[in-house]
């Protein structure tokens, strides 16, 4: 069974005791998280498709910890001008396990 479910913005494809990685939820470690935005469910070849959520299914998952990705490093040059301007990021995640699938 897998559900299509959306979190913070964007959709995932999640199946039982799975981890990933999302953008960084508020939450403590060791923290239960319930969401409610599940798109789509597919349960042994039925698939239920909602308009647009479908009702009373949940995803609860469990914070395991809050991490920052690889850097990404942005440079910006203007030709014969001298100007080189060098500009690094780390996005912030958050790794969540997923407990259950409520659909």
């Amino acid at each position: 069974m897998y559900v299509i479910v959306d979190i913070q913005g964007q959709q995932f494809k999640v199946e039982k005791d799975q981890k990933l990685f999302v953008h960084r939820i508020n939450a403590d470690q060791g923290a239960e998280i319930e969401f409610e935005k599940v798109l789509l469910a597919d349960k042994d070849g039925a698939v239920t498709v909602g308009a647009p959520v479908i009702e009373g299914a949940k995803v609860v998952v469990e914070v395991i910890s809050h991490v920052k990705g690889e850097k990404v490093l942005i440079f910006h040059k203007k030709r014969r001008k001298g100007h080189r301007k060098l500009n690094g990021h780390r996005q912030q995640f958050t790794e969540i396990a997923i407990k259950e699938i409520v659909a």
